[in-house]
Order: structure tokens, then C-alpha cells, then sequence
């Protein structure tokens, strides 16, 4: 049998209307009435009722829907998964990307890799909530994160963004005298967070570790808001390089504790647990590499 019919079938069952239906595939009302019609006298078999109101199934009806929708997904499955194989340069991507990042870093991205494949559309979603990419439907996630925990995904970390603490130079100048993460007053220290709890700073210098627990007082999950804030003479912030960079050159922040250094972030490429990477993601991640590390030793994001 040819799958059109079954689609058509499948179709009115989603809508519960023969003209909803033919607007959703295209049809005429009359074409979806014909093709229904020869479905049922080739089964030899009622599976729909009409009435005024809508369109029911009968009980071969609703048996043969539930046991055709997994065949016409699975052969609609492998035919895209047949077509991406063979044409990666062509579908449809959805990206997640924190805020801060995604636009001061993403554009020059996405602005290439559509220049190179302008048969691929784009979804891009930003957010500083850590997304789950199974529940969002997500292809691909670029992260900025603490080393992942998670375990139902896929990552690839691609290299580590540096961190400075970092103040206006006003209210460094009220501190006096620092010496040690030791030092540091939690009340001073701003969190950069996505939960509810206060981020937990990580110091090394000359292979000593040392940590201190931020305050409680302010705690956000987007870098430019604290950078603001830090700007404004709020407090002191543990900011990545690319947030921060042109604060500290404009003379706008000074680096708390210079001889020190932050434990740096992961810059991360996020996948649902594929068996096999999709081309199309992989020909994504790629590009992605390539741009944002763009030479050895230049790093974009530090």
C-alpha cells in the first residue's frame, strides 16, 4: 500500500475534521473524502465516523492509527536521516547559547557558517539557564560552564575561558591592602549563578589552592548585569575575559588579587545523547571550532 493514504488517515485523526485536514496536507476537501474512502474499501474495514460536529474513529479505526503512526515516523526518520547523510549542508539546527556569549561571539559565527551554507536554517535560542537539550529539543548547546555534571548528554569541551576578579577602581581603593583570597569579605563579592547558592571562587598561585565562598546578598545568572553592577562600584565579580576585557582596558575596572588566578570556565558543545553525531550538527561544531579558536594561541574568548 502506498503511504499516502495512511498519511491522510493519520492526518484527520490529528485534526478530527476531513477539511482540517486537507488545509494542514495541502488537499482538497474532496480528496481527502476520495483517498479515506478507498483506504476504508481497500481494508475492508469502517475507521471513521462523521458527524456534524467532528470526525471519530471506530475501534479498527483507533487500533489500525496507533499501530500505523510508529511505521510512518520510523520511515520518515530514515528518509531524513538518509538525506542529512547525504546532503549535511542542508536542514534545520537548533542552537542554545548563554546570553553574554551568544552576542558577542556567536554573530561572527552564525554570519559565516550561513555565508558558507545558506541551505541551512537556524534557530537560535539564548539563555543563562542551563538547558536541558532533550526536553527542549535542542540539536546542540554552546555552554560556558563549571565542568559538567550531567551525564545524559554529550559533551565536548573545546578549550577554557579564562576569569578575572575584577572592581572599579573606587571601590578597590576602599579594600586596602589585599594579600590572600583570604582577604575577601563575602559581602564584597558579587555571585554569578544560575541557582539559588552562593558561587564558590577558586584561587592558584605558585601551585596553592585557595577558595572563598561569595555572599549571599546578590547573586545573578547573566555576566553583563554583573559587570554593570561592578562597574557602578557595587562589588567585586568573577568575570570571564570576554565580558571584561574592554573594562579593564578603558581603565573603567582593576583586577582584584592580579596574582592570583581564577579557575577558569569551559567553553562546551552540549548534544542529546546521539549514537552517532547528525552531520549537519557535527558540520555545526566544526565551524564552531574553527571560528572561535581561530588560530593557535588567539582565542577569541580569552
Amino acid at each position: 500500500m502506498d503511504l499516502k493514504p495512511i498519511r491522510v488517515f493519520l492526518a484527520v485523526v490529528d485534526v478530527e475534521s476531513f477539511s482540517g485536514a486537507a488545509d494542514m496536507l495541502g488537499l482538497a476537501p474532496a480528496s481527502v473524502t476520495r483517498i479515506i474512502a478507498q483506504l476504508e474499501a481497500d481494508l475492508g474495514a469502517q475507521l471513521l465516523v462523521r458527524t456534524t460536529r467532528k470526525v471519530g474513529l471506530t475501534r479498527m479505526g483507533a487500533s489500525l492509527a496507533a499501530r500505523f503512526r510508529p511505521i510512518v515516523d520510523a520511515f520518515d526518520e530514515i528518509v531524513d536521516e538518509t538525506i542529512r547523510a547525504e546532503k549535511p549542508d542542508q536542514g534545520h539546527l537548533r542552537i542554545t547559547a548563554p546570553v553574554s556569549f551568544g552576542l558577542q561571539i556567536v554573530p561572527e559565527v552564525i554570519a559565516g557558517f550561513r555565508l558558507a551554507y545558506p541551505q541551512v536554517s537556524l534557530d537560535l535560542h539564548f539563555t543563562d539557564t542551563l538547558v536541558d537539550v532533550i526536553a527542549e529539543n535542542c540539536d546542540l548547546a554552546i555552554r560556558v560552564s563549571d565542568a559538567p555534571k550531567d551525564q545524559t548528554t554529550i559533551w565536548r569541551k573545546l578549550c577554557e575561558v579564562p576569569r578575572k576578579a575584577v572592581a572599579s577602581p573606587a571601590f578597590r581603593a576602599r579594600l586596602g591592602p589585599l594579600a590572600s583570597p583570604a582577604d575577601l569579605k563575602p559581602e564584597w563579592m558579587l555571585s554569578y549563578s544560575a541557582s539559588n547558592e552562593a558561587e564558590l571562587w577558586e584561587f592558584s598561585k605558585s601551585g596553592i589552592t585557595r577558595t572563598r565562598r561569595a555572599g549571599r546578598h546578590l547573586i545573578s545568572n547573566n555576566g553583563d548585569f554583573l559587570l554593570a553592577l561592578v562597574r557602578n562600584g557595587e562589588g567585586i565579580a568573577a568575570l570571564p575575559d570576554f565580558i571584561v576585557a574592554q573594562s579593564l582596558e578603558e581603565g573603567a575596572l582593576v583586577e582584584v588579587l592580579p596574582e592570583w588566578t581564577v579557575r577558569p570556565l569551559w567553553l562546551s558543545l552540549a548534544y542529546p545523547p546521539y549514537v552517532q553525531l547528525p552531520p549537519l550538527v557535527n558540520l555545526f561544531a566544526e565551524h564552531f571550532e574553527a571560528v572561535v579558536l581561530a588560530s593557535e594561541g588567539g582565542q577569541k574568548i580569552g
